[in-house]
């Protein structure tokens, strides 16, 4: 489906975007900020996991205390550590493969409607992969802003 191609060529921008900066970096929060560049691509890995998969029903890709650190609401509790970015880097494109494997087989048939803060219902799969791909692009968003100042 184009629009998963799309979410991994965002997916692809973002890690070109930070690959220059060091784990330091990833970590900071500016000033002003409540979270950082790190917490960001984490928070991308478990909001389109949740969106996805559990109004159909489906276990996620990922264990819930990942989920639970980076889950909307959630902010840095302290810096993640190098191999944890280097997990994250690899599974924001991996889980788009496994996702898109799993669109492909028909997994998301039984989606159930829901309703979100910032856009109203979702009740299909195709419209939670629409809210993924603006969610994606505001974050995108602020990890650029973020990138300026650290």
């Amino acid at each position: 489906m184009k629009r998963i191609q799309d979410l991994k060529k965002i997916r692809e921008s973002l890690l070109t975007v930070v690959s220059s900066l060091t784990n330091e970096q990833l970590n900071t929060v500016p000033a002003g900020f409540n979270n950082n560049i790190i917490w960001n691509m984490g928070h991308l890995l478990v909001t389109q996991q949740g969106i996805c998969y559990r109004p159909a029903g489906e276990a996620m890709h990922l264990d819930a205390a990942f989920y639970d650190r980076f889950k909307p609401g959630s902010k840095p509790e302290g810096p993640v550590s190098d191999e944890d970015i280097a997990w994250i880097k690899t599974e924001l494109l991996r889980l788009i493969d496994v996702f898109e494997a799993d669109f492909q087989s028909g997994k998301f048939q039984n989606y159930t409607p829901w309703t979100t803060r910032l856009s109203g219902e979702i009740d299909s799969i195709q419209a939670a992969i629409d809210f993924v791909y603006f969610h994606e692009g505001l974050h995108y968003g602020y990890a650029m802003a973020l990138k300026k100042l650290v």
